[in-house]
């Protein structure tokens, strides 16, 4: 099978920031800077909500076309494509579809009085601020939606004359060929591809992109309707599209091919963006350029729906789910599994196994000690930084809190710990002994770099960002203390290091975790989406400084004549 998309059509083109205008181009044409940078796929603008015009906040979108049961294509997709542009959807079944992602396999075309009874039922009822038109099959049927778009006359109508499915299927009787000329009178803008363009002008389809430009221009003149010219079926790495006036006017959007397989329902899918975007912006270069910016971000993503054996669909709502906000704790969840490796490597490391045997050297576990006394100054002021941008009473209190505790708690257990065992003056790293030795404090280079890490997200970070910076320091030490506390139980005799085990290991820590963990996960739902990738780097780099930290001793800590014992 061919796994490169052509982005047109059924399969379109990815705008790339030019808008090339014809001799004929009139004053009003949409400027290239319109397009360029703020509208190229991918781009965050590609991806932000439009403008909405007033009264029409969530444009009520009617797409008239088949039915698709795989999902992919028809009303399934133009439904799919109108929520993701914020309209509201609507459908009316033109005809019934056996078939997946492999090709259509039967055609049931209802009693052509029904169709006309759900035009009537939504029109009384409900206003129309656009319509799409897709798979239509038969004359009788054209003609009765012909009959009732000249009734309403909806302000926004877009035409896909659906002839062949992306897989190769004919989706039109032979004879429904002039039905479909006479719709043309009725609607804004119609959406060949290369063949359909061919066969509405009675012509070979184009072989060339000028072939086809010009005939997107004979057929906008002798209709006078707006054309939109997909080049994806040229044998071609550029995929140009050109949206064609009726007076000539040419904007032409460069595109490149995607490499995928997915492009079922692509040119029902693009149509159906079109008609609700146009009520949005008012403006129908414009309209163009957002549309395939989504639709390129679509086929990009389509790999993750894995929805069929075939040509599969496109990912509709792949936007608004890069943008969703986390459920529950998902995003803490995502964060834990993302430092799997961070917390192998901290259970191999000989200062943790060393630790819970109880033979661990006091050199390498003083040096921690003080190493981690000197690192908890910066991060009780990191703490306070998140009490200061914290939401909410609650969660201002916690940090402070755990400010303070850094400042008394912790620092009260190295001072009885290194008091028990003093270095000498000149390796008193810490400056914690008797005697307030503080001139000699001197950071270690991971130490150095961890509070550099947290200061740099404390003063231009998000709160979102600083919980997730410190995040870490509770979660892996938590987790440190739980897989060694049954080593502690188990030890036999007085472990040289309880102190420590008991404090990490307890009750009040795992609820301290367990709290910064929610704020968190209520931080991540809150934020944006830039935010949340931001929170991501910041809770990796403090992460990845934890398994630096609880290796540095072995790495940094005075030789063992440097010490008084060891």
């Amino acid at each position: 099978m061919d796994t490169t998309a052509l982005v047109s059509s059924d399969q379109d083109a990815l705008p790339l920031a030019s808008t090339v205008q014809a001799s004929t181009v009139q004053a009003s044409t949409i400027p290239a800077s319109t397009v360029h940078g703020s509208l190229v796929a991918g781009s965050p603008a590609a991806a932000l909500p439009v403008p909405h015009l007033p009264g029409t906040r969530h444009p009520r979108v009617l797409s008239i076309a088949g039915s698709d049961p795989s999902g992919g294509a028809g009303i399934q997709a133009d439904i799919k494509a109108i929520s993701a542009h914020g309209g509201y959807a609507m459908a009316a079944i033109t005809a019934l579809t056996a078939q997946n992602t492999r090709g259509v396999r039967e055609i049931h075309v209802p009693d052509v009085g029904f169709l006309r009874a759900q035009l009537e039922a939504i029109s009384e009822d409900i206003s129309i601020d656009a319509v799409k038109i897709g798979m239509l099959g038969t004359a009788e049927v054209m003609s009765a939606v012909g009959q009732w778009l000249a009734a309403t006359r909806p302000p926004v109508v877009v035409l896909d004359p659906v002839m062949v499915a992306t897989s190769g299927d004919t989706l039109m009787a032979p004879e429904a060929r002039n039905a479909m000329l006479s719709l043309l009178s009725l609607a804004h803008l119609v959406t060949p591809n290369i063949p359909e363009l061919g066969v509405l002008l009675g012509k070979p389809a184009a072989s060339s992109w000028d072939e086809a430009v010009q005939q997107g221009k004979e057929l906008a003149a002798e209709h006078q309707i707006r054309v939109l010219v997909k080049g994806g079926h040229l044998a071609s790495r550029k995929c140009p599209d050109a949206l064609v006036s009726a007076d000539g006017t040419v904007h032409e959007f460069m595109g490149t091919r995607i490499d995928t397989p997915n492009t079922h329902g692509t040119g029902c899918s693009l149509s159906a963006a079109l008609a609700t975007l146009m009520p949005q912006l008012n403006d129908w270069p414009r309209s163009v350029a957002r549309a395939k910016a989504w639709l390129a971000r679509a086929l990009e993503t389509s790999a993750e729906l894995a929805v069929g054996h075939g040509s599969g669909p496109v990912n509709h709502l792949s936007e608004l789910w890069a943008t969703a906000a986390p459920h529950a704790d998902s995003f803490s969840q995502e964060l834990w599994a993302d430092c799997a490796e961070q917390r192998a490597a901290i259970a191999s490391l000989d200062f943790i196994s060393e630790l819970a045997a109880g033979t661990l050297a006091r050199r390498h576990f003083a040096y921690y000690l003080a190493q981690d006394a000197l690192y908890l100054g910066t991060y009780s002021r990191v703490l306070a930084r998140a009490s200061a941008l914290a939401p909410t009473e609650a969660e201002q209190k916690f940090w402070a809190g755990g400010a303070q505790n850094c400042l008394e708690v912790e620092v009260s257990l190295h001072r009885d710990w290194l008091s028990q065992y003093p270095l000498e003056r000149e390796h008193d790293a810490a400056g914690l002994l008797e005697g307030g030795q503080g001139a000699g404090l001197m950071q270690g280079p991971v130490t150095k770099h961890y509070v550099d890490h947290l200061q740099g997200v404390a003063f231009s970070g998000s709160y979102g960002e600083v919980v997730a910076a410190v995040l870490p320091c509770y979660w892996l030490y938590a987790e440190v203390g739980r897989m060694l506390h049954t080593e502690y139980l188990a030890f036999e005799g007085e472990h040289p290091y309880g102190a420590w085990l008991q404090t990490y290991a307890s009750e009040e820590f795992a609820k301290a975790t367990e709290t910064a963990i929610a704020i968190l996960d209520n931080a991540a739902r809150s934020g944006s989406v830039r935010e949340r990738a931001g929170m991501k780097a910041a809770f990796a780099h403090s992460a990845a400084y934890e398994v630096d930290f609880f290796a540095a001793p072995h790495l940094h800590a005075p030789a063992p004549q440097d010490t008084q014992s060891d």
